[in-house]
């Protein structure tokens, strides 16, 4: 989110957010919270990192836009760069989550004794519900992340998420092609109560990743570019996840492959953020476990779309020129003949359109860069928290 307030001076203060995506009304009640909740990485419930949002959906911190005692301010533009809300998985994962589950109900071994309950569920009741034509789609959920946020931005911002400004059409929406982020940006403008939808749809703004040719052949399709993310995928950390989660299933270890172990970890953070569920495949990771594949995640967003190469932030500059030439022209000196700026401006992308652009700026940069090797140093994330959750910051961020 970047917005400008005008004072008494005629000089633009801009303050700068990025909008990540995840958060809802409907919650389950903390106990049922999964205990490896936090580690979800881009789908990361964005509850985990606001918890008082549970508590009141709608609610917003007035004080961080207050200007400094000496100025009179008030806003004049706000340009909101925001992530999709809650989806389903893609194809590549709902295939992956099929084939866990027929290795699973296929091969497990029944242990001889007492079992506990979630594992019986695993080995003999749990099917996959989830269907091809899902494909990425938005969730109820999701609907919902993007209701919310826009009451929550049309009460920071009255005099320019206003009802005359959308009635007139001066409020600016682009969005990605993509099915999930039309949807979130039409669930958007039914939270300001705009019930005709009208917005642009750009991908060489909101996905400028696909249409950069050093990123496409310097990262996309360049098989080294992943080189410490595969290094680590069948590292020792790993391996070791991979080993006891084959010993608890009881299926073979060579039939387990790390895809799949990933698989069951996203199957976790699905069911909670989707149907709002503890699911049973969550007790299958401890803690050091899910930090493992937190890191994995971490990892493949860092050298896929992050500092790892200078041309994934430079692949963001047709974005980054649009957002500075509008906060530019919003701030300007005008007549008082001229018209006056566009009030907002409203784009819906993905994380693969956030993190770049992150990059870009130059926000949240570790000193040591993450490598397949130095996991045990990190000991957080390389994408810090507050960003995952809306990177959610979404696997990439599409998976």
């Amino acid at each position: 989110m970047f917005s400008g307030s005008l004072p008494a001076n005629g000089l633009l203060l801009p303050a700068f957010t990025l909008l990540l995506t995840r958060v809802s009304s409907s919650s389950v009640s903390a106990p049922d919270i999964p205990h490896i909740a936090a580690f979800f990485g881009t789908k990361t419930r964005y509850e985990e990192v606001n918890p008082h949002l549970l508590r009141d959906p709608v609610s917003v911190n007035a004080s961080v836009l207050k200007p400094p005692p000496t100025e009179r301010c008030s806003p004049v533009h706000l340009t909101a760069v925001i992530r999709h809300g809650s989806r389903y998985p893609t194809v590549k994962n709902i295939r992956r989550i099929q084939r866990l589950s027929e290795l699973v109900r296929g091969e497990a071994s029944r242990g001889g004794g007492a079992e506990e309950g979630w594992l019986r569920d695993l080995r003999s009741r749990w099917e996959s519900w989830y269907t091809e034509d899902m494909d990425g789609q938005l969730v109820m959920k999701g609907r919902e992340d993007l209701r919310l946020l826009a009451q929550r931005l049309a009460s920071l911002f009255p005099s320019l998420l206003s009802e005359e400004n959308l009635r007139s059409g001066r409020i600016s929406f682009r969005t990605s092609s993509k099915h999930r982020c039309v949807s979130s940006i039409e669930s958007f403008q039914e939270g300001l109560q705009q019930h005709e939808y009208s917005h642009q749809v750009d991908d060489q703004l909101m996905r400028f990743f696909e249409h950069c040719c050093g990123y496409v052949e310097g990262v996309e399709k360049n098989r080294t570019a992943m080189l410490e993310v595969d290094k680590f995928k069948h590292g020792d950390e790993m391996d070791g996840v991979r080993t006891r989660m084959a010993e608890t299933l009881g299926v073979p270890r060579d039939r387990l492959t790390p895809d799949l172990v990933e698989a069951a970890f996203f199957l976790c953070s699905y069911e909670l953020s989707i149907k709002s569920v503890h699911s049973p495949w969550c007790f299958l990771f401890d803690e050091s476990d899910a930090k493992v594949l937190e890191y994995k995640s971490d990892l493949k967003q860092y050298w896929k779309r992050s500092y790892g190469h200078s041309i994934n932030g430079l692949s963001s500059c047709p974005l980054f020129h649009h957002v500075f030439r509008t906060l530019d022209k919003a701030g300007r000196p005008r007549r008082s003949t001229d018209a006056p700026p566009e009030p907002a401006s409203i784009l819906v992308g993905h994380a693969e359109t956030l993190l770049p652009l992150l990059s870009l700026l130059g926000l949240y940069k570790d000193k040591t860069p993450p490598t397949a090797s130095n996991y045990h140093s990190q000991h957080v994330s390389s994408v810090p928290a507050a960003v995952r959750t809306p990177l959610r910051p979404d696997s990439t961020g599409d998976q």
